[in-house]
């Protein structure tokens, strides 16, 4: 079963950082990633550009991003394979997100 670790934290926080705190944020998760894949369980996963550069569109309007008006914003995400949502409830804890942000955890159903 699959599930997505939709990774919420605050942008302004990351751009405040050092480059040295940057990069010992990206340290941990690229452990969390080796952890995921020696557990079987890493599927993909990726950063994603803030969120000012995002688009919203419908059929009839493209409005510049971001969408929400919040402090979280959608960093990233991991696309994992456990066998339960318990399972992936319990990655999405060790996620180095869920320190600073929040972690949602949501299924991917298989039509297939």
């Amino acid at each position: 079963m699959q599930f997505l670790l939709l990774l919420h934290d605050d942008e302004q926080a990351w751009i405040d950082m050092s480059e040295a705190e940057q990069h010992a944020v990206i340290g941990e998760h690229m452990a969390y990633s080796e952890a995921l894949t020696k557990a079987g369980a890493f599927v993909e996963g990726a950063p994603l550009d803030p969120s000012t550069t995002a688009r919203i569109v419908t059929a009839d309007n493209v409005q510049d991003g971001p969408y929400a008006d919040s402090k979280e914003q959608l960093g990233g995400y991991y696309r994992i394979e456990t066998s339960s949502m318990d399972e992936a409830i319990d990655w999405a804890k060790r996620c180095p997100v869920a320190k600073t942000g929040k972690v949602e955890v949501r299924p991917v159903p298989d039509y297939g």
